[in-house]
């Protein structure tokens, strides 16, 4: 078998399956099964293709077309520009959480940052490898998930600006911070049922909803925010694209100022803002 016989064949599999981005997905298994870069299968159509390497890229063919998504199969995802590794202890990180990225990297450098339920540790790690002169915290209450950002953070090259803290929310957590970001889980119970296969048997439960109306996770994380920024700090906070309005509120209600709601590059609401203090 050549290269163009195996892409046309995983993409025809895929397509069938009714998987989405089919030949997309095609490119990036077999690229791996091959271990040749994506950008080159265009242009090495004859590339031969051999037995063995044919039985791992059907192998992963079969895992997508039971719903398994690429990132999972490939053990890492692509984010703002690095590759994170992500298990199955961890959230699979979603492109819109670059959104909160952004925002955050429209600001001052913080000294110090906290990131709360750090996952795989893509936000935290991606904000200290941008802004070098800064240091932090990231906790979560599961023990692999902080495993899976150590390993991260070393291979991005932070891990001797950041400490890994087991810790439920703030309960652990001391000092305070001139910037804390989190993407807490918020999918509403109602929204679970209606999840596509490739999140909701895929990524741990705990990290999608809290139950009820996804909402209680930022109370705790507004009220905790008030006790834990400096002077001087924010609070950004990824959030469901129908959740602005209340989580706005919920900041509000807490004390905190100049709060906002900021939209994705879908334009939906994607993320809120909220300050210790009134920003100077």
């Amino acid at each position: 078998m050549i290269l163009r016989q195996a892409l046309q064949e995983g993409t025809r599999a895929l397509r069938d399956a009714g998987i989405p981005g089919p030949e997309r997905d095609a490119r990036l298994l077999l690229s791996e099964a091959i271990d040749l870069p994506v950008a080159r299968l265009t242009l090495e159509p004859d590339w031969p293709v051999s037995v063995a390497q044919a039985e791992v890229f059907h192998s992963y063919l079969a895992r997508r077309v039971a719903r398994e998504p690429v990132s999972r199969i490939l053990q890492r995802r692509e984010f703002w520009g690095r590759a994170f590794e992500v298990t199955p202890d961890v959230l699979d990180p979603r492109p819109e959480t670059e959104s909160l990225i952004a925002k955050a990297l429209e600001g001052a450098t913080p000294e110090t940052l906290l990131d709360l339920g750090c996952g795989s540790g893509i936000i935290g790690v991606t904000l200290l490898a941008e802004w070098p002169s800064a240091h932090g915290v990231m906790t979560d209450v599961s023990a692999p998930c902080l495993t899976v950002t150590e390993r991260n953070a070393k291979a991005q090259g932070v891990f001797d600006r950041l400490k890994l803290q087991a810790s439920d929310w703030f309960s652990d957590v001391v000092g305070t911070f001139d910037l804390i970001v989190s993407n807490p889980p918020y999918i509403t119970e109602e929204e679970m049922a209606l999840l596509d296969p490739d999140v909701a048997l895929h990524d741990p439960h705990l990290a999608l909803t809290p139950g009820g109306d996804g909402l209680t996770p930022y109370k705790t994380l507004a009220a905790g925010a008030m006790a834990h920024l400096s002077g001087k700090g924010r609070i950004l906070v990824e959030i469901g694209w129908k959740q602005g309005p209340d989580v706005a509120l919920i900041f509000e209600q807490a004390g905190l100022q100049a709060v906002e709601i900021f939209p994705d590059m879908d334009g939906r609401d994607r993320v809120v803002s909220g300050w210790k203090n009134e920003i100077n």
